[in-house]
């Protein structure tokens, strides 16, 4: 078996090649960490060598750590990841909302109003919605070594082209402070091109002096009444959120999203 580094545009990346020269496995180095292996050829050193490679490469990079893309409880890679002395960081749960069945209701929250949107933020948005971002930084991460990244237009920029360049679609719910003017709070979902299937939440965060107040269920009980109404065919919703971020998932309960499993993330810290 050989491992061949090669580079893709998220970071370095190794594929195992048996000796008949097909692939048999392939490992992502970019914030995270991800392995696959061929079902059929598991327990045979693949993981592993991958795994080492990616290691030796994140300690050249001079990374403090390595943080594994989540695995869901039980599962082979759950025990991969455990058996190699990795600690687990962060429990996500995952749920779906049946969009057939949802009947959201949240009320409007005096003072605020809502902006909607498909794809890039409107020009006269943009550099409020990148400042808004910054609701994100504090979301619970329980240990994982998730640095926060600051956020500008330019960045919000790349992560729509991302979107658009999978065939994805976009759509973005904001609010806005009407004493400002300001955007504080937002919510992301991400649809397939065909509008069939499930969406995906990305992210939902409110500044932090905007708390307390129902602007995270106002906007997205909207998101959902918004894919209904936009996207007929759509079948559901998906969310995923830290164990330990009660909020949230008190929000997802209220609004009718199911849990269906949950997944880990895995830590090797790097001395």
């Amino acid at each position: 078996m050989r491992i061949i580094a090669l580079s893709d545009i998220t970071g370095p990346a190794w594929i195992a090649s048996a000796a008949e020269a097909y692939p048999v496995g392939a490992a992502f180095l970019g914030s995270e960490l991800e392995i696959q292996v061929h079902p059929a050829t598991r327990r045979q050193g693949v993981g592993t060598r991958l795994f080492e490679a990616a290691v030796a490469e994140a300690r050249r990079l001079g990374r403090r750590s390595v943080v594994c893309t989540p695995v869901v409880v039980g599962s082979p890679g759950d025990a991969f990841l455990a058996a190699r002395g990795l600690r687990r960081v962060l429990t996500l749960v995952y749920a779906r909302l049946d969009l057939a069945a949802a009947r959201p209701v949240a009320r409007p929250v005096p003072g605020y109003r809502l902006v909607a949107w498909d794809g890039l933020v409107p020009d006269e948005l943009a550099v409020s919605f990148a400042a808004s971002r910054r609701a994100m930084d504090d979301m619970p991460t329980e240990d994982a070594d998730m640095p926060s990244e600051p956020w500008d237009v330019d960045r919000v920029r790349r992560v729509v082209e991302a979107v658009a360049k999978r065939g994805e679609l976009l759509d973005t719910i904001a609010v806005v402070a009407e004493a400002t003017g300001e955007i504080v709070g937002f919510t992301e979902l991400v649809v397939p091109g065909s509008g069939t299937g499930d969406g995906q939440h990305y992210g939902t965060g409110v500044l932090g002096e905007h708390r307390g107040r129902g602007l995270a269920r106002w906007m997205k009980a909207e998101s959902v009444r918004r894919a209904r109404r936009r996207y007929p065919a759509l079948s559901g919703l998906l969310a995923d959120t830290a164990e330990s971020n009660g909020a949230m998932r008190r929000i997802n309960d209220t609004l009718g999203y199911v849990a269906t499993h949950r997944c880990v993330l895995y830590q090797l810290d790097l001395p």
